[in-house]
C-alpha cells in the first residue's frame, strides 16, 4: 500500500518530524478523493453470514453562500477509462460471524484482498472463533436478524444498516447512511471508505451512532482525558516523550462504551478516531487499511474485558518477586554502584526484590551490545548470585536500535536482521532489527539468553515505538502495517525467551499494540516530574486497564528531573497500590538520599505494601484469569452507579480496595465514594456513599477498604522470598450490623484463588472454613 496523499503532521508539534504519528483523517477531509458510501445489502446467505453491499460513488463540491464556502457529497459519475472494465457503484464482500453469545465480528473490504496472512498476531490462536450455534437467525420485513442471549443484531437491507442491541433490546450501536445525515447541514462521513486520488488506494470509515450521554474510555495508554467522547485520537505508537500530551507510547485499538458495548479493531494499520468530534451523534472509524474487520462485544465492563482478552489473550500471571520494589535511577553504572544500593536497601530497611541496571551497564552509556562493561563489573556473574541469595532479582535496560558505533551494528546489517529501506538500504542512521524475520528473533533471543544464563532475572524492553514507517519487513509488508505491529513483536520476542529460561513470562516494557497484554509487564514512560503528571499517569494507567492490560506501573515521583521531595513523597503511595512499583528517573532516586523524614515515610508506604502482598497476589491472579485491571476504573466493580462514570481520579486497587492519591500538596481531598460503606484504612473512618472530604493519613494518601471485604496481610519481611505465607492475618473490615466478610487468598506455588469466608461469632469474626487447609494458618483481625 502507498502513502497518502500529503504528509503526516505530527499531532503535537505540529511540525513534519521523523515518526510523527500518522494521522489518516487528512484523506477523509481531502475532497479530491473519491468517497464511496455504503447504501444497500445485495446479497446476504444466513446460514454463512456472508453477503456483499453496494457503495455509491461521491464527490464533494463546493458553493458560496453568503461569503460562506460550504462543501456536499454529490452522487458522482465515473471517471475511468475504459468505462466498460470498472464499476462506478461497486459491490463489495460483507461478512458476519460470532465469535461467541456475547461477541460479534463484521468485516467488510473495499476491494479485493489478495494477500491474507492465515493467521494474526494480535489474536490469542492466530484465529477468531466461529460459534454460529450461540445466535438463532430470523428473517424480517426489512432483513435479517440473529439473537443470542445477551443481544440481538439486525441488518437492514436498504438502507443498509447493522444495528446492535442488548438483552432487552435497546439499541446499543448502529451504523451510519447517508440518509441518517440528511437532517443536519454539517456535511458528516456516513459508513464508507475513500479511493485517494494521488494513488488510488482505499481506505475505510466503518462510522456508527453515538447516543446522548455516552461515554467512551480505552484506546490503549492515553494520558489526555479519561472520557475519549468528543476527541479525535490517532492510534500510532510513539515515543510520547511525557506523559501529559495527546500521543502514546501504547495504543491498543480497542475501546468500550458507558452503552454496553465494546469495540476492537483488527489491523495494525495507523488509526484515527473521532469519538464526535466533530459530528456528536458519529463515531468515526478511520482506518488506513482497505479492510474493516471490527469485533462487538456486549455486556458490562467486566463482560466487554473477560471477551476482549479471551480474543487477544489474557495476561500471563507474573512472578511473586516482580510484584516487590523495583529500585533503579538513570542509571547505575558500576558493580560497585549495585552492591551498594543493595546494601543501603537492606541497611535502611526498604523492602525490595529487584535491581535495575539502566543504559550505562555497557562501555558506552546507551550503546547497548548486551556485554557487561568488563572495565567496571569485575564478576557480574558473582554480583548477581550474591544479590539473588539477599533476595534481589537484577534487571537490564535494552532497546532494539543499534548505532552505528554499535560492536553489533555490522553483523546486524550484513546477516540482513534489519529493516530495509526501498532501495535496500537502512531507513535510519541506526539500524533497527526485524522482528518479523525470525532470524533475526532467533540471533536477538541468543545475546538475552547468554545473559539470562549469567544471572539475569528480567529485561526492561524499552523504546519499540519507531519502527520506520516506511521501511521494507521481511514479512513482505511495509511500516504502514509493520509499525503498530512492531511493540507487539518485540514484546512477545523478549518474553517468550524469558518463559523458556526462567519459568516464567515477564518483561518490562513501555511501547505496545494490542495483545501485548499478553506479556506482561509494562510502564508508563517518561513522566514529567510535576502535579500534572501524576494526574495523567493515573489517567493513562486507568485507560490501559480498561484495554485489557491486567499489569502496569509508572516512575516513583515522575523521570524527567530530579523529584521534588513534596512531589515524591505524595507519589510513592500510589505507586506502591499499583500492581508493580519502581522508583526510578533522574538521580537521586534512593529514598535515603532525601531527608529523613522522607526516608520514613516511603518507608512506611513500601512496608505497608509488602504487608499487603497476600491481597495483591491473590488480586492479580485473579486479574489474569478474567482480564480484569489490577488498577480499576470504579465503573469496571459499579457499572450501575452513574457517579462511577465519571471518576478520574481516583481508582480501585483489585476489587475491595479504593485509592485516592494527593494530586496536590494538600492534606484531605475530594472523594467519591461507589454505593456502600467504605471505611478508612488508616484511620478506620467508616464513610457512606457519595462524596466526602477526607484527610489522609500518615501515609499520605488516602484508601479506604470495601465494607464486607476480608485483606489478608502478611508480616512484615525485606524481600518476598523471605515471607512466611504459612501465617496469615486476616483484616476484616467490617461495620457494625456486617455479619458475613470475604476475600480472596492465593498462595505461591497455588493453581486457583480460593475464597475465605469469615461470619460474625460475638465480638469478633472468624474463618467459617480454611480453603487452603493445613498449608496456611489465619488469624482474624476486626478492623472497626
Amino acid at each position: 500500500m502507498l502513502f497518502f496523499n500529503g504528509v503526516a503532521i505530527a499531532q503535537i508539534q505540529n511540525a513534519d518530524v521523523l515518526n510523527a504519528p500518522v494521522d489518516v483523517s487528512r484523506d477523509f477531509e481531502n475532497y479530491l478523493n473519491t468517497f464511496y458510501f455504503a447504501d444497500e445489502l445485495t446479497s446476504f446467505d444466513p446460514a454463512t453470514g456472508k453477503g456483499t453491499v453496494k457503495y455509491l460513488r461521491f464527490n464533494y463540491k463546493t458553493r458560496m453562500a453568503f461569503n460562506n464556502i460550504e462543501m456536499k457529497p454529490y452522487l458522482a459519475v465515473p471517471n475511468e477509462f475504459p468505462s466498460t472494465e470498472y464499476e462506478a457503484e461497486p459491490v463489495q464482500p460483507f461478512a458476519l460471524q460470532f465469535v461467541s453469545d456475547r461477541t460479534i465480528r463484521i468485516k467488510m473490504s473495499s476491494g479485493p484482498q489478495f494477500h491474507q496472512p492465515s493467521e494474526s498476531l494480535m489474536l490469542i490462536n492466530g484465529t477468531a472463533p466461529n460459534h454460529p450455534e450461540s445466535w438463532k437467525y430470523s428473517k424480517t420485513p426489512t432483513g435479517h436478524k440473529y439473537t443470542s442471549k445477551y443481544g440481538s443484531v439486525e441488518i437492514i437491507a436498504k438502507p443498509w444498516h447493522v444495528k446492535v442491541y442488548d438483552a432487552t433490546g435497546k439499541l446499543l450501536t448502529s451504523t451510519l447512511h447517508d440518509s441518517d445525515l440528511q437532517n443536519t447541514y454539517t456535511p458528516t462521513l456516513p459508513f464508507s471508505y475513500v479511493r485517494r486520488n494521488s494513488d488510488y488506494s482505499r481506505s475505510m470509515a466503518p462510522v456508527f451512532s453515538l447516543e446522548p450521554d455516552e461515554k467512551i474510555f480505552g484506546c490503549g495508554e492515553s494520558f489526555t482525558n479519561f472520557n475519549k467522547r468528543g476527541q479525535k485520537m490517532i492510534l500510532w505508537a510513539d515515543d510520547a516523550n511525557g506523559v501529559q500530551n495527546e500521543t502514546q507510547y501504547k495504543p491498543i485499538p480497542f475501546y468500550m462504551s458507558s452503552r454496553g458495548y465494546g469495540v476492537f479493531m483488527h489491523t495494525s494499520a495507523p488509526i484515527t478516531l473521532d469519538f464526535g468530534k466533530y459530528y456528536s451523534s458519529a463515531n468515526k472509524m478511520m482506518l488506513g487499511d482497505d479492510e474493516a474487520d471490527l469485533f462487538f462485544f456486549i455486556g458490562e465492563p467486566k463482560d466487554i474485558l473477560d471477551e476482549y482478552t479471551d480474543l487477544t489473550g489474557k495476561a500471563s500471571m507474573p512472578p511473586l518477586w516482580s510484584f516487590g520494589l523495583w529500585m533503579s535511577r538513570i542509571t547505575y553504572f558500576s558493580e560497585k554502584e549495585g552492591r551498594e544500593v543493595a546494601k543501603n536497601l537492606r541497611k535502611y530497611k526498604i523492602p525490595s526484590d529487584v535491581i535495575h541496571f539502566d543504559t550505562g551497564w555497557f562501555d558506552v552509556d546507551w550503546r547497548n551490545n548486551y556485554q557487561f562493561a568488563s572495565k567496571r563489573f569485575d564478576d557480574p556473574v558473582k554480583m548477581m548470585a550474591d544479590m539473588k541469595k539477599d533476595g534481589f532479582n537484577v534487571c537490564l535496560w535494552q532497546l532494539p536500535y543499534f548505532t552505528p558505533k554499535n560492536t553489533l551494528f555490522n553483523e546486524v546489517v550484513d546477516q540482513g536482521l534489519v529493516v530495509k529501506d526501498r532501495k535496500g538500504n537502512l531507513p535510519y542512521e541506526d539500524a533497527v532489527l526485524d522482528f518479523s524475520n525470525p532470524d533475526a528473533v532467533k540471533w536477538y533471543q541468543a545475546k538475552l539468553k547468554h545473559l539470562f544464563d549469567q544471572g539475569v532475572a528480567v529485561f526492561k524492553v524499552d523504546f519499540g515505538e519507531a519502527a520506520p514507517a516506511d521501511g521494507l519487513y521481511h514479512s513482505g509488508r511495509t511500516g504502514f502495517y509493520e509499525h503498530n505491529l512492531y511493540p507487539l513483536r518485540y514484546n512477545k520476542a523478549v518474553a517468550e525467551i524469558t518463559q523458556k529460561e526462567k519459568g516464567y513470562t515477564l518483561i518490562w516494557a513501555r511501547s505496545t499494540w494490542a495483545g501485548s497484554q499478553r506479556y506482561p509487564l509494562h510502564w508508563g514512560g517518561d513522566a514529567e516530574t510535576n502535579n500534572g503528571a501524576i494526574a495523567a499517569t493515573l489517567r493513562g494507567g486507568l485507560s490501559l486497564g480498561l484495554s485489557g492490560f491486567s499489569f502496569w506501573s509508572h516512575d516513583l515521583g515522575g523521570f524527567v528531573t530530579k523529584s521534588p521531595e513534596s512531589l515524591y513523597r505524595r507519589w510513592t503511595p500510589f505507586g506502591m497500590l499499583t500492581s508493580h512499583v519502581r522508583s526510578h528517573g533522574e538521580p537521586p532516586r534512593e529514598p535515603w538520599l532525601y531527608s529523613e523524614d522522607f526516608l520514613k515515610g516511603y518507608r512506611n508506604a513500601d512496608n505497608m505494601r509488602y504487608e499487603l502482598m497476600p491481597y495483591i497476589y491473590a488480586q492479580a491472579k485473579e486479574s489474569s484469569e478474567k482480564g480484569l485491571p489490577m488498577l480499576r476504573a470504579l465503573f469496571v466493580e459499579f457499572p450501575n452507579d452513574p457517579g462511577s462514570w465519571l471518576i478520574d481520579n481516583e481508582y480501585l486497587f483489585g476489587s475491595d480496595i479504593l485509592v485516592a492519591p494527593l494530586l496536590e500538596e494538600v492534606t484531605e481531598r475530594d472523594v467519591y465514594l461507589p454505593p456502600g460503606q467504605w471505611i478508612d484504612y488508616q484511620t478506620k473512618q467508616v464513610y457512606a456513599g457519595g462524596w466526602h472530604k477526607i484527610k489522609a493519613g500518615d501515609i499520605p494518601i488516602v484508601v479506604l477498604v470495601k465494607n464486607g471485604a476480608v485483606i489478608p496481610h502478611i508480616k512484615l519481611a525485606q524481600s518476598t522470598q523471605d515471607m512466611d505465607w504459612k501465617n496469615l492475618t486476616l483484616k476484616v473490615y467490617a461495620a457494625e450490623g456486617t455479619a458475613t466478610a470475604t476475600g480472596k487468598v492465593f498462595l505461591p506455588g497455588g493453581d486457583t484463588v480460593k475464597t475465605v469466608t469469615t461470619d460474625k461469632k460475638g465480638s469478633s469474626f472468624e474463618v467459617s472454613q480454611n480453603p487452603l487447609g493445613a498449608k496456611t494458618t489465619f488469624k482474624t483481625e476486626w478492623i472497626k
